[in-house]
């Protein structure tokens, strides 16, 4: 058995398509939970639940946690540490695999390219968190008690990603001959995972041995481009013409007073004022798999709305 825990996400929705080829026998797990493949064994839970991760875990053999709070620092801190433990404790009462599909807020601002070896230097409250989280299950594996694997995302796009900031802002705006929104400037290199590419590279993981008690990073072309000229790409796709909007640091603080998601996101704009460069050459080394480049990404996402 093959269990995704917090299997309502695009992440988990691709990941539950991957996992027929390597096991008849998956389960999905949230509050809701719906079939991806149709095949899948359906179980409702809270993951804030103790008893309830307990039972949602029991028989499986590897467990996926793809699960994502509100984006709420308060939320955040006082569920996320909770929600880990659960987790952690459940995979090691029933001999389970941890696999844990996680971004990069812990290495905080970096200059270069971010790896597995990259510390873990927070800047924000949010990073503060993941690495909080990270390091507790690398502590249970240093100690023995867990067999696990970090599979680490940078920010991600792809056919409905409705919250990816790339389709909302960018993505969307397109489609309906508006202005694509960017933060702060247009003209610096900004990484980003591929969907259906990270929940496919997140199965294939969970699924080899050797690949455990240890850090990934998700595959991601390396030929990193602008987000102008991600702009470029897309409205080119569609025959539209490709305008767009900076949002200077400034204006985006000012209308975080008023809007709280926009609030929230006001202390990750680090991630926004230079390149943010992901690197996945350890993956890469290791696996054949197929990457798909920025612009034959880009055009799919785009597809799903001229097919609208």
């Amino acid at each position: 058995m093959q269990t995704i825990l917090g299997s309502g996400g695009i992440i988990a929705t691709h990941l539950a398509s991957s996992l027929p080829a390597y096991s008849d026998k998956v389960r999905l797990v949230s509050r809701n939970p719906k079939h991806v493949t149709g095949n899948e064994q359906l179980m409702s839970s809270d993951l804030t639940q103790r008893d309830s991760v307990m039972k949602a875990v029991e028989g499986s053999n590897v467990v996926y946690l793809t699960a994502g709070l509100v984006y709420n620092i308060k939320v955040w801190q006082s569920e996320w540490p909770g929600l880990m433990q659960n987790v952690i404790d459940a995979c090691e009462k029933h001999g389970a695999k941890l696999v844990f599909f996680d971004n990069v807020y812990m290495y905080g601002k970096v200059n270069g390219w971010m790896t597995e070896e990259t510390a873990y230097n927070p800047c924000s409250r949010k990073g503060e968190i993941r690495a909080k989280i990270a390091s507790m299950i690398l502590d249970e594996v240093k100690k023995g008690n867990l067999t696990a694997l970090i599979a680490r995302a940078a920010d991600f796009y792809g056919p409905h990603t409705a919250n990816s900031f790339l389709n909302a802002m960018v993505f969307d705006n397109i489609a309906k001959g508006k202005n694509a929104q960017l933060m702060i400037s247009k003209n610096l290199k900004h990484s980003f995972s591929y969907t259906p590419d990270a929940g496919k590279a997140t199965a294939l993981l969970g699924n080899t041995a050797a690949a455990f008690n240890q850090t990934w990073h998700l595959p991601a072309d390396r030929n990193v481009i602008t987000t102008g000229e991600i702009v470029k790409i897309a409205a080119d796709s569609i025959g539209k013409e490709a305008k767009i909007t900076i949002l200077p640091k400034w204006m985006i603080q000012a209308v975080g007073i008023f809007n709280p998601i926009i609030r929230e996101s006001v202390e990750m704009l680090y991630q926004y004022d230079s390149d943010y460069l992901f690197d996945s050459t350890k993956f890469d080394k290791a696996f054949k798999f197929e990457k798909t480049p920025y612009p034959d990404g880009i055009k799919t996402v785009m597809s799903t709305y001229s097919n609208k």
